[in-house]
């Protein structure tokens, strides 16, 4: 069993689609075969991300995805133990735009943004690497974030 928290930025409208998103983490979890994680989801602007993004990483310009590992555990009062995995914040302002230069739907986008993102979460990293659109991925963790993606695509979250 894993739990997510899925929110929005506030003054920021929920689209349609917004209620998917926990449904889609929890099976993503489930696939990857964690057990007892909890995870946080922010939808923002790309104004909020980019602040995130100075803060935190020192560029000053909004990105898609950014990831904030936490690692820590705890054991709630039934017992079970949980591992804080962190909080992933999405701009709802880059997402079409990726979708746009990629070439694929925003659904599809969306997507390889949790399943990124939730990687990340779970210690993976790709370095210097990036996905670019016509590349196929060298690192492991894009690797298993294009295989992830493409047996998850049949789920309509937009």
């Amino acid at each position: 069993m894993n739990r997510v928290l899925v929110s929005m930025q506030e003054d920021l409208e929920e689209p349609v689609w917004f209620s998917k998103i926990e449904t889609f983490e929890l099976d993503l979890l489930e696939k990857l075969g964690y057990d007892g994680q909890e995870i946080s989801i922010l939808f923002c602007n790309d104004d909020f991300i980019r602040d995130l993004n100075k803060n935190y990483r020192d560029i000053d310009s909004p990105t898609d995805i950014l990831s904030f590992e936490n690692g820590e555990e705890y054991t709630d009062d039934e017992g079970k133990k949980w591992l804080s995995a962190g909080d992933l914040i999405i701009s709802l302002d880059t997402l079409p735009k990726n979708a746009e230069y990629f070439k694929v739907s925003q659904n599809e986008e969306l997507k390889r943004l949790l399943i990124h993102g939730t990687l990340h979460l779970n210690g993976m990293d790709h370095a210097d690497e990036h996905v670019e659109s016509g590349v196929e991925p060298e690192c492991e963790m894009l690797k298993l974030q294009e295989k992830i993606l493409k047996s998850l695509s049949q789920i309509e979250l937009i």
